[in-house]
């Protein structure tokens, strides 16, 4: 069974690897290196997977799991700006990718109903992420 809880939160970043050149810079980012930064409406899907227990009924209580969601991530992202504010995102590249790979890190440890199965993360209505915990390497 996997039950999701959705949340949102609004956070500016900008989008700027300073170890490349100008060009390099403009042609990956654009507009989305604006040095002022920029904000989106971000919507996040957090699934958790396991087996309904017999008591309960529940794979985990979705009270609880947004209350996990909003402590380890909501609360610390929302109206922030990425790159400068959020301790867990220092010397991160704010992408979506980076930002629902982050996100997944603070909340795997603190979910103990199940597990992790799966982070969604729209930065706008056409654009969104899908993570689900893969060895990168």
């Amino acid at each position: 069974m996997i039950v999701t809880a959705r949340l949102s939160f609004s956070a500016a970043h900008r989008l700027h690897n300073p170890s490349r050149d100008a060009e390099w810079i403009r042609r990956m980012y654009d507009k989305c290196d604006n040095p002022a930064g920029h904000g989106h409406n971000y919507v996040i899907h957090v699934s958790v997977r396991g087996r309904i227990d017999a008591e309960t009924g529940m794979v985990i209580d979705l009270k609880k799991l947004k209350d996990i969601v909003r402590d380890r991530i909501i609360d610390r992202v929302d109206h922030r700006n990425l790159n400068q504010d959020v301790d867990f995102l220092r010397d991160v590249i704010p992408t979506a990718e980076n930002l629902a790979r982050c996100f997944w890190q603070q909340l795997a440890p603190a979910i103990d109903e199940g597990a992790l199965h799966e982070i969604t993360l729209q930065e706008t209505e056409k654009n969104s992420v899908v993570y689900r915990g893969e060895d990168e390497s």
